[in-house]
């Protein structure tokens, strides 16, 4: 199992929406959750090509606490099956 924590999320967002927009992050764009978003979709081309099948979860909750420790409340924001065939 692999656990991927995005750390710069609100820099990656502000560059992609410019200044203007730098005021929204937090307020209506979900810095966090738009990274998330884009990051299963590159993950999801990238294990059809390697030929793997995976579920990918994007969740809202975990916390990091040092380089030991992993705290686990969660809730779901986004799901996707990676399936070879489409059927």
């Amino acid at each position: 199992m692999l656990i991927i924590e995005v750390t710069n999320s609100r820099d990656v967002v502000r560059q992609r929406i410019g200044r203007l927009g730098e005021r929204l992050i937090g307020r209506v764009v979900d810095a966090e959750a738009q990274v998330e978003k884009a990051l299963i979709q590159e993950l999801e081309t990238a294990f059809k090509e390697f030929g793997i099948e995976a579920r990918i979860v994007s969740v809202q909750g975990p916390q990091l606490v040092g380089r030991e420790q992993l705290e686990l409340p969660i809730q779901v924001r986004e799901e996707r099956d990676v399936r070879l065939s489409e059927a």
